[in-house]
């Protein structure tokens, strides 16, 4: 008999100690701050029983106090913080920060819109050879530029055009030291230019770019800090890849004249006519969650008496119906239907923290699903702002990914003030 006591005091120590560890597995997944809205209540779906209490008395939230509850819900009541402690069978496994934030309003828009970025000093697209006065080939660039270095200054002269670069380089007389950043250094690079047989100017041998164009839609506006926010996903140079720093660029009106349809295996794309005439706002910000910046008046007078909504927060996302504001015939921003497939809270990418699906006929009548142009179409469910679309699924455009709409608030340098997002 007390053997028996024994091996079954074993399995249940065993069935324990299993379900502590793939709990605690489970939970080193899950984010170790939450940031809610005061006010509300918000249910989060751990899938484990598990117990949860506060480290101490807390003014700020009341959480289910059912033992073993699969299902944490949390009732916000005041500013501030708190520290929660999730654990199983009397063992603390995992510690959260809880921040109870004020409610945030943005204005979502979901205009097609031009971008033009003129960037921070000229970027190296490559190097190369060409042949010198005598025939013989030079490559004064070789192994000391290499593709997306950005030339700040030639010597002491600051190059922000590639005009301004060869004029420099068909000037000069001797070598020419060259500041560059690269990646998140700057250094100095040292060459010299050799004469070109072709027209007898003095080159270095690389390619450049000053500057980028395209269209996309624009995701919202805040009223409170004068800011916008467009894409969901930064702009690339489209030969290095590599994100392109922003000297200057503005956000532009643009009419869609004609869509190309998506398929299986090839995206489609919206395509339009700018108006380069006339500024909507200035980009300040190119960063991976979007391109950022600030309206002129008679945008923000524009879109100042359209309909307000609150953010959601991440944790207030649920899969199931959503629409989508888009502009995808003439400049007619429609509400179109689509399925939130799954939400990612800890997604490594946040461009990709949300599946959706497009299941609106007339939408997929007109586009076949998500296409180029779309990036940026802002997400409603429940009366908020949920987040954006970033990219289309090669093997199936009715499918993509979207960002959280607090990921993309969180890179405004104003709005930053006013939320934070959640740190997984």
């Amino acid at each position: 008999m007390r053997r028996k006591l024994k091996i079954i005091a074993v399995l249940f120590f065993c069935i324990i100690s299993g379900f502590a560890a793939g709990s605690y597995t489970y939970l080193l997944r899950f984010p170790g701050e939450i940031r809610l809205t005061e006010f509300s209540t918000h249910s989060l779906n751990i899938g484990l029983p598990l117990s949860v209490t506060f480290s101490e008395t807390t003014e700020v939230a009341k959480v289910n106090s059912a033992p073993l509850s699969r299902t944490l819900t949390i009732e916000t009541e005041s500013q501030g913080s708190a520290e929660m402690t999730i654990g199983a069978f009397g063992l603390p496994l995992r510690r959260i920060t809880l921040d109870v934030v004020p409610e945030v309003e943005i204005i979502p828009l979901g205009h097609a819109i031009g971008v033009r970025i003129n960037t921070d000093g000229v970027m190296v697209l490559g190097t190369g050879s060409f042949a010198g006065t005598s025939g013989e080939t030079h490559r004064p660039a070789y192994n000391l530029l290499q593709a997306g270095d950005l030339i700040l200054c030639a010597d002491d002269t600051v190059i922000n055009n590639k005009e301004k670069l060869s004029d420099y380089v068909a000037n000069s007389s001797g070598e020419i030291t060259f500041t560059i950043r690269r990646g998140n250094e700057e250094m100095k690079i040292t060459l010299t230019p050799a004469v070109a047989m072709t027209d007898g100017v003095r080159r270095i041998g690389i390619w450049v770019r000053d500057s980028t164009k395209g269209i996309g839609t624009l995701t919202f506006y805040n009223p409170a800090t004068n800011e916008f926010g467009a894409l969901g996903h930064g702009i690339l140079d489209v030969d290095t890849k590599m994100l392109l720093s922003v000297r200057s660029g503005n956000i532009m009106p643009s009419t869609v004249t004609s869509v190309n349809r998506g398929v299986r295996g090839l995206p489609g794309e919206l395509e339009g006519n700018v108006d380069t005439s006339v500024s909507l706002g200035t980009i300040t910000t190119n960063c991976p969650n979007g391109i950022f910046g600030e309206l002129n008046a008679q945008a923000a007078a524009d879109f100042q008496n359209l309909q307000r909504y609150p953010i959601a927060r991440r944790t207030q996302i649920t899969e199931g119906t959503a629409t989508i504001l888009t502009n995808v015939t003439g400049t007619a921003v429609n509400e179109y239907e689509i399925q939130i497939e799954s939400i990612n809270l800890n997604a490594s990418d946040d461009t990709k923290g949300i599946v959706i699906r497009i299941t609106d006929p007339e939408l997929l009548a007109i586009t076949g699903g998500i296409v180029q142009g779309m990036s940026g179409s802002p997400i409603l469910q429940n009366g908020r702002v949920v987040g954006a679309i970033t990219h289309v699924f090669v093997q199936d455009p009715t499918k993509g990914y979207a960002i959280f709409i607090e990921t993309m608030l969180s890179h405004c340098p104003e709005s930053t003030q006013q939320i934070h997002a959640i740190a997984a």
